[in-house]
């Protein structure tokens, strides 16, 4: 995986989270993840296309989703709500609008996010490149980023 793809989504997280929550991120060690589920049971998922396709997971720990819902939506919750769920995606897809703009540079089109919620889901990475997890702590608690890309071959241009 290309890391020039990545940073951006690693930098836009920290913003997010830092500007938007007043919520300081710091990031640890990268592990290769060896299955599919997601370190948490709350995922923001964000679809890559262009000259890599494959997904960027925004997964967090439950804790930490209630303290981002109780910034953003004004309201004290211990269950996932309906509201809960979208305020997930609404940080997934602040993180992938930041992202975006030092991606543009390399023909890359970015999804809206979708939310998973439940504990032992399964996200459908590439088949060919096993996920990466980034991850952070918090105070508020620890979250993900689990990556998986695969590049695409660029065309052979063909002269006369």
């Amino acid at each position: 995986m290309n890391v020039e793809y990545i940073n951006p989504f690693v930098a836009a997280t920290v913003n997010v989270f830092g500007t938007m929550l007043s919520c300081p991120l710091t990031r640890g060690k990268i592990l290769v993840r060896q299955q599919d589920q997601p370190e948490y049971a709350i995922s923001g998922l964000i679809g890559l296309t262009g000259s890599a396709t494959g997904l960027v997971v925004l997964s967090i720990d439950q804790n930490l989703t209630f303290r981002a819902a109780e910034v953003l939506l004004g309201e004290k919750t211990t269950t996932i709500t309906a509201d809960v769920v979208d305020m997930v995606g609404e940080l997934a897809n602040m993180i992938a609008g930041a992202a975006k703009a030092d991606l543009a540079e390399f023909d890359l089109s970015v999804s809206l996010p979708t939310v998973i919620v439940g504990t032992n889901h399964v996200i459908g990475f590439p088949s060919t490149a096993r996920p990466i997890c980034i991850p952070f702590e918090s105070s508020w608690g620890p979250l993900c980023l689990e990556v998986s890309l695969v590049t695409q071959p660029q065309p052979v241009a063909v002269g006369p």
